[in-house]
């Protein structure tokens, strides 16, 4: 199997940091889901929204249980067909197992080769296209050389612990950075990988379609650039982002991303291949020519966003540093009403959201991140309901 090579050109980009970018919290350094390709799962739930119909402007959110608790900094969540939950452990470089009902921990086992720090370490996870047969689990990582994307067995038979066989290493080369290291990973409806990435603190790498810093890649699940990708031989799907969190597809298979902005405008984007989100020329709306405008941004005190999920016709956004959840009713690719926030304050920093089938949401919490204020029972899974 063919594995794609990255240049040296890029190897020592990604050691690059420029001093005084911000960190995932939107404002100075100092002091980040699986999404779901569409918004159905596994689970009983209400009929949903039919496609094309604009939702509410006002919805609203119920949560209906906790379903983990003592999680230490998880940071992507892949669910399962049974209704249990793969969590990612930024810090310990571990995969756990959620049982859905009665939310017991099974560990599968760590993630060898991960180096966390600042902002990186164990971050995405995203189950193979063909998992019901092969079992895969693919995870983007923070090694002590880069960001790397790799797939792993996850062989249920074997004690807990141990249920993970070795990584195959689909993508390397990605920058890395104590900030900015992207690292959502989803399949879209296309059945292609695509990678949300970070510019690791250098600007400049943003605007470069050789380099793969600030970036969202498309890629096959071998690794290799997706067919009909917008540039040839290249995995770029689209660039001038400063660190992509959040990948979300709609059920007319558009996709929509989030990403941090520095100190003015976190945004919310609506991707077209090929088209240049704009940093660092350009930090929210623009209005200039060449830059694909995002269709929401916020002040980065009230988001500072991470993952994204699509469900009932509308984006749901979690809040890092904003601690709250917004909701964005959409009307094709653009705002359909104004965004409006929920839960404000009462979990802390919000990390990933996934939908959970009709209008439930999975939620993680992300208070054991080093920025956060842990409570008892931190970090946790929530399961929403939304209209």
């Amino acid at each position: 199997m063919q594995r794609r090579a990255v240049t040296a050109v890029l190897a020592a980009a990604a050691l690059l940091l420029t001093a005084g970018c911000s960190s995932d919290d939107g404002g100075t350094a100092g002091g980040n889901g699986s999404a779901s390709p569409s918004d159905t799962a596994a689970g009983a739930s209400p009929p949903e929204r039919t496609a094309g119909e604009t939702p509410p402007a006002k919805g609203s959110v119920k949560v209906v249980r906790t379903v983990a608790t003592g999680l230490s900094t998880p940071w992507g969540l892949a669910p399962l067909a049974d209704g249990d939950l793969l969590v990612s452990s930024r810090d310990e470089a571990t995969i756990t197992r959620i049982d859905g009902k009665t939310g017991e921990k099974t560990e599968l086992g760590e993630v060898p080769g991960v180096s966390p720090a600042g902002e990186g370490g164990l971050l995405g996870i995203a189950l193979s296209p063909e998992y019901a047969s092969d079992h895969m689990i693919y995870a983007y990582f923070t090694s002590a050389s880069d960001n790397r994307v790799v797939r792993m067995r996850y062989d249920e038979q074997k004690p807990s612990g141990e249920q993970l066989g070795a990584p195959d290493t689909v993508l390397r080369g990605i920058p890395k950075g104590v900030i900015h290291n992207g690292g959502r990973i989803a399949f879209g409806p296309d059945r292609m990988l695509y990678v949300g990435t970070g510019e690791s603190g250098d600007t400049g790498l943003s605007q470069d379609r050789d380099s793969l810093g600030g970036k969202i890649l498309r890629l096959t699940p071998e690794g290799e650039p997706a067919p009909g990708n917008p540039f040839p031989d290249s995995p770029v799907y689209s660039y001038g982002h400063r660190n992509v969190q959040g990948l979300a597809w709609d059920r007319e298979q558009r996709l929509f991303a989030s990403e941090f902005g520095q100190n003015t405008w976190d945004e919310l984007n609506a991707i077209k291949p090929g088209d240049n989100y704009g940093w660092p020329e350009a930090e929210g709306r623009s209005g200039e020519g060449g830059f694909h405008d995002p269709i929401g941004q916020w002040s980065t005190d009230e988001a500072s966003p991470s993952g994204i999920a699509h469900a009932e016709g509308s984006i749901w956004m979690a809040g890092l540093r904003g601690q709250r959840l917004w909701r964005i009713p959409l009307k094709g690719t653009e705002a359909s009403a104004d965004p409006q926030a929920f839960l404000e304050g009462e979990h802390g920093r919000l990390r990933t959201v996934v939908p959970a089938g009709g209008d439930k949401l999975w939620l993680v919490t992300s208070n054991t991140d080093g920025r956060g204020d842990p409570k008892d029972g931190d970090d946790r899974i929530l399961e929403l309901q939304g209209s």
